[in-house]
């Protein structure tokens, strides 16, 4: 009786494995649910309906874009950080949620890094410093020269207090030692109003919505915020070709799951991600909102986050940063 009772428990353990591993090899066998911790219509949200009709196509299954916004993308990743880890919800969030949000709370209903498996950096997107040409800024240099002159009259606009636009001020003012007045807008648009009337004197902004600015001459455009040139205005240098060196600020756009997620699965995603992002329309695509295509293993964009996590948490914490 104990020996049949041990090969029956045997042949249980055998068959509960092999299940386990045609599943996830299946993967996946239903829709998917990809939310996105922000409204629909912004860029976040439409590059997520590119990747997730994408992925649909290359895995046989919907992958359904479900807006989660509010709290500074804190409600859409709490939705995903307390999902079942089995790869049929995931999220789909630009940096600031994931780098800039945790520092901003003073409590979390997640862990910040922990609750989520990293899946794929899928592109990252600049940020242009643009300036009202009534300034006489010309480059980054003169802007620097005008504020060691008159501490604390040269303003930047952002389009949020802790938005991406905010803390590429705090870094360039942390790195110039300069002092500039921060005025936060709800939104890029009417920043750039204020900034185009004079109101203000430069902004940090979203490279495709300071385009049509720059090409009808309302804004001079003074650098762009990643390392290397942006193909959409590859006449204007990089904050580090205009002497600020060490910047680098900007946007990104990546794929995570909650935490513990099967590494086949990952694995999975990864690959049909890969082949996505590989394709001419998706690059296209990205090229045409400003923002290049990444690349790497999930690995390397799990060390990716964790930096830019530490990074923005320092400049968070240096410049006051506080949900409001």
């Amino acid at each position: 009786m104990t020996l049949s009772l041990r090969k029956l428990c045997a042949a249980t353990s055998l068959l509960f494995f092999a299940c386990g591993a045609a599943t996830a090899a299946d993967y996946p066998t239903k829709p998917v649910r990809l939310i996105v911790p922000y409204a629909a219509g912004g860029s976040t949200d439409s590059t997520a309906r590119l990747v997730a009709k994408a992925l649909a196509q290359r895995l046989g299954q919907p992958f359904v874009v479900e807006n989660r916004a509010g709290a500074g993308g804190m409600i859409g990743q709490d939705v995903v950080a307390k999902a079942p880890a089995d790869g049929y919800m995931l999220l789909f969030s630009a940096a600031g949620p994931l780098t800039v949000t945790p520092h901003a709370y003073p409590k979390l209903p997640y862990d910040a890094i922990d609750s989520f498996t990293p899946i794929k950096l899928v592109a990252e997107s600049p940020l242009v410093l643009v300036a009202n040409p009534k300034t006489g800024f010309k480059t980054v240099h003169d802007l620097v020269e005008a504020a060691r002159a008159k501490p604390g009259t040269v303003t930047y606009a952002s389009f949020g207090n802790g938005s991406a636009a905010h803390l590429a001020g705090e870094l360039f003012k942390s790195i110039e030692k300069v002092d500039m007045v921060h005025v936060p807008y709800k939104g890029s648009a009417p920043g750039l109003v204020d900034v185009i009337s004079g109101q203000v004197d430069v902004m940090f902004d979203v490279l495709v919505s300071a385009l049509p600015h720059v090409q009808n001459g309302s804004l001079v455009p003074l650098a762009i915020t990643l390392g290397n040139r942006s193909r959409l205005m590859p006449e204007v240098p990089t904050m580090q070709e205009a002497g600020v060196d060490g910047f680098e600020a900007g946007t990104w756009f990546a794929v995570l799951g909650p935490k513990d997620l099967p590494d086949d699965v990952v694995a999975r995603l990864s690959r049909a991600l890969d082949e996505t992002m590989q394709t001419p329309e998706f690059q296209q695509a990205m090229i045409a909102q400003g923002a290049e295509v990444a690349s790497g293993t999930p690995e390397s964009f799990a060390r990716f986050f964790r930096a830019q996590y530490d990074k923005w948490g320092k400049v968070a914490h240096m410049a006051g940063i506080k949900a409001q």
